[in-house]
């Protein structure tokens, strides 16, 4: 149970569902069909999108007011926090929107950073490797990425609310192509499962949509 809903949920690499209660405070995991507490958010912050790693650890988008960070877990305690460069510049724009986060099969984590318009994608130590701004795709309106998600070849896919379409990368951040498959609505859920195919989620018709995108 949350206060209001469920910011994001997951499925560790036991198999086992987890949710964030950002309002709680709260990471949460389902066991023997009851609810616990997995993690307590550091004071003063809320817990927001999930990305369960290869390594077994959780990726967590987390914000305190305007100011957001990506907090990884291991063994349900804090082992890296991503926030500043080596200058020591905040990585992410300060805003109302929360990060979505999500691990490639590198190690690489992808953060869509929407108050910037921007994917920033890091190594393992938290060091940028390339952003992606959407100009190379040539489109229309402004970018605005939110859900994003990686193919077990590398491929980055990065949903685009503003000119409805999927926008599909190379893990070193080339433009590949644009999927356009949303119709006249906005895709606020993506997932993609073993097979290649991604799962799209459109809140205006409560409906999800399959797709295999890969021919």
């Amino acid at each position: 149970k949350c206060l209001y809903w469920p910011d994001d949920i997951a499925v560790t690499k036991r198999g086992e569902l987890i949710y964030s209660d950002s309002d709680g405070g709260t990471v949460n995991i389902f066991r023997s069909g009851r609810a616990e507490t997995l993690i307590t958010a550091p004071r003063g912050w809320k817990p927001h999108r999930l990305c369960c790693t290869k390594s077994g650890g959780i990726l967590i988008s987390m914000s305190s007011g305007r100011h957001n960070r990506i907090i990884r877990y291991e063994e349900n305690q804090i082992s890296q926090i991503i926030e500043k460069n080596e200058d020591g510049k905040a990585l992410f724009l300060e805003g109302i929107c929360k990060l979505y986060v999500t691990e490639n099969e590198n190690g690489d984590v992808c953060v869509s950073d929407t108050n910037a318009s921007i994917v920033v994608v890091l190594d393992m130590t938290g060091r940028v490797r390339f952003r992606y701004d959407g100009s190379a795709a040539k489109i229309k309106g402004p970018f605005n990425p939110n859900c994003l998600v990686t193919h077990s070849s590398g491929q980055i896919i990065v949903t685009d609310n503003s000119n409805l379409c999927l926008h599909i990368l190379d893990r070193n951040g080339k433009f590949l192509s644009c999927l356009d498959c949303f119709g006249q609505q906005r895709c606020y859920g993506l997932s993609i499962d073993t097979d290649g195919r991604l799962w799209l989620a459109f809140n205006r018709t409560n409906e999800i949509k399959v797709f295999h995108y890969l021919k």
